[in-house]
C-alpha cells in the first residue's frame, strides 16, 4: 500500500470504530480513533503477519497494553482479514468474542478471536508480557519483532518502569514501545492528574532509544519506521503525537470522548464527516493514479 492507500484505510477503520461503539452504546472512543493511523501502518505494512495463518511460529507479535483501546484492535484485525467485519457489531455483546478488553481465551479455542496475542484490562501489564516475549525472542536468536502500544496516562503505573528497566537489562533491540501521546486519560489530562514531566528523557535514562513523531501522519510514520530498522542494541520507543478522537471534529481533544460512544445523532455526524474525507482521499488517489 501507497501512503493514500494506507489513509484510506484508517479512514475506514475509524467509520468502523464509530459504528461499532454506537452499536455497543459503550466503549472508548478517542484514543481508539487517535491510534488509527499508527495500527493501519503496523498490520498492513510493517508486520509479518497472515490472518489465515494467525499463530504462524514467525509472525510479529502486537500487544495492546491499553486495553480499553480495544475497539481500535479489532476494527484492525477485522479489516486485515482476521475476521469477519460483520463481527465488529457484536462488541461488548453477551457471548461475543469481543470483549470491552481483549481476551486470549485458555479453554476453548472457539472464543479466542484470531490475532489478539495478550489479556488486556489492568494498566500496565501488556508491557510486561511485551517486554518478557521480547526477552524470550532476543535469547533464542529469532528475527521476530515484538510491538507494544501503551497509553500515556498508562505510564503512571509503576510495573511499566519495571518492565522498561528489564527490557534494557536484555537489551530487547527487537521490541518497540508505541506510547500514545494524546495527552487524555478518563479525568482529564495525565499532568493534572499525576504530573509527568519529559517522557523523552525519562525513556533515554531507562536505555531506551527514543523518536517523537506525529502519530497521526501517515508520511512521518513511514519514514519513522524505516529509520527504526537501522537501529540495534537498545530497545525502541516510539513517542506518538495523536489527537484523541481524529478524524471527527467535535470529538477531537475531548477527554470526555475516552470513555463515551456516540448515540444516534452523533453517530450520523462523525461518518458523514469520516465519509467526506474518504472521498477526498480517493480523489488524490486517482489523481496519483493518472
Amino acid at each position: 500500500m501507497n501512503i493514500v492507500e494506507l489513509q484510506i484505510q484508517a479512514n475506514e477503520i475509524r467509520q468502523s470504530i464509530i459504528d461499532m461503539l454506537y452499536h455497543a452504546k459503550s466503549g472508548h472512543t478517542a484514543g481508539a480513533l487517535g491510534m488509527a493511523d499508527i495500527m493501519t501502518y503496523l498490520y498492513f505494512k510493517e508486520m509479518k503477519v497472515n490472518p489465515k495463518k494467525p499463530k504462524l511460529a514467525t509472525r510479529d507479535l502486537f500487544f495492546l497494553s491499553n486495553g480499553h483501546t480495544a475497539p481500535i484492535l479489532y476494527a484492525t484485525l477485522a479489516h486485515r482479514g482476521f475476521f469477519p467485519i460483520d463481527e465488529l457489531k457484536t462488541l461488548r455483546k453477551l457471548h461475543s468474542r469481543l470483549q470491552g478488553h481483549p481476551s486470549v481465551a485458555s479453554h476453548n479455542s472457539h472464543d479466542s478471536l484470531p490475532g489478539v496475542e495478550n489479556s488486556g484490562g489492568p494498566l500496565g501489564q501488556g508491557v510486561s508480557q511485551a517486554v518478557g516475549a521480547s526477552a524470550e525472542l532476543k535469547r533464542s536468536n529469532s528475527k521476530r519483532r515484538v510491538f507494544c502500544f501503551v497509553g500515556d496516562g498508562e505510564l503512571q503505573e509503576g510495573m511499566c518502569w519495571e518492565s522498561f528497566m528489564f527490557a534494557h537489562k536484555e537489551q530487547t533491540d527487537n521490541l518497540v514501545v508505541i506510547v500514545d501521546k494524546n495527552d487524555i486519560q478518563i479525568d482529564g489530562n495525565p499532568k493534572e492528574v499525576l504530573a509527568f514531566d519529559n517522557v523523552h528523557n525519562k525513556f533515554t535514562s531507562f536505555g531506551f532509544k527514543v523518536v517523537d513523531f506525529d502519530g497521526n501522519d501517515m508520511n512521518q510514520i513511514h519514514h519513522v519506521f524505516e529509520e527504526i530498522k537501522k537501529l540495534s542494541g537498545k530497545p525502541i520507543c516510539l513517542l506518538a503525537k495523536t489527537t484523541p478522537g481524529k478524524g471527527v471534529s467535535f470529538m477531537e481533544g475531548d477527554y470526555h470522548w475516552h470513555g463515551k460512544a456516540p448515540n444516534e445523532e452523533e453517530r450520523k455526524l462523525a461518518l458523514d464527516e469520516l465519509e467526506s474525507q474518504r472521498i477526498l482521499l480517493e480523489g488524490k488517489s486517482e489523481v496519483k493514479e493518472k
